[in-house]
């Protein structure tokens, strides 16, 4: 997405989270401005924290790099939240997805389609729901974190402790 774009749909998400009482902020060194890998949104309500990669798109799909999903979950981890990526398509709302759950290219890379989103994606109300942040989240699928390892976008260490979790 343009970088215009992107920086007004990541406030848009910004002010629709804070609208349903997370406290949150925008990341200001996320993306290309800085050689530290951020999320571009961390959101909590003192019960549930979330590290979330934001992408829009007015057409469909929307594709996220391995580096990007890998990055997400590295942050995620060591921050204590919840990894999620939030994609907007054009006249929809926001869904969220765990990196684990969204397609996985043949080249490592992700995708979320616009009818994945709406039928599978998780909502503003779901991220609230989900209460507090624990080891509730959904063991990575130990074969994606094999060809990760494999694809070279995850370390082998870091691939272990995903699957030893």
């Amino acid at each position: 997405m343009s970088n215009a774009k992107g920086d007004r749909r990541e406030r848009e998400l910004v002010n629709e989270l804070d609208a349903i009482g997370f406290a949150v902020m925008r990341a200001p060194a996320s993306g290309s401005a800085t050689e530290r890998e951020l999320p571009d949104v961390l959101a909590g309500d003192g019960e549930a924290f979330y590290a979330i990669e934001a992408k829009s798109s007015a057409g469909d799909p929307i594709y996220l790099t391995g580096e990007e999903i890998e990055a997400l979950i590295y942050f995620a981890q060591n921050f204590g939240a919840r990894p999620r990526v939030a994609a907007r398509f054009d006249r929809e709302a926001w869904y969220f997805f765990h990196p684990a759950d969204l397609y996985a290219t043949d080249s490592a890379n992700r995708r979320v389609k616009k009818e994945t989103a709406l039928e599978d994606g998780e909502t503003m109300d779901d991220l609230v729901a989900h209460g507090p942040t624990t080891d509730d989240e959904p063991a990575p699928d130990v074969l994606d974190v094999f060809q990760a390892v494999a694809d070279g976008t995850l370390e082998p260490e870091e691939g272990a402790a995903m699957v030893d979790d």
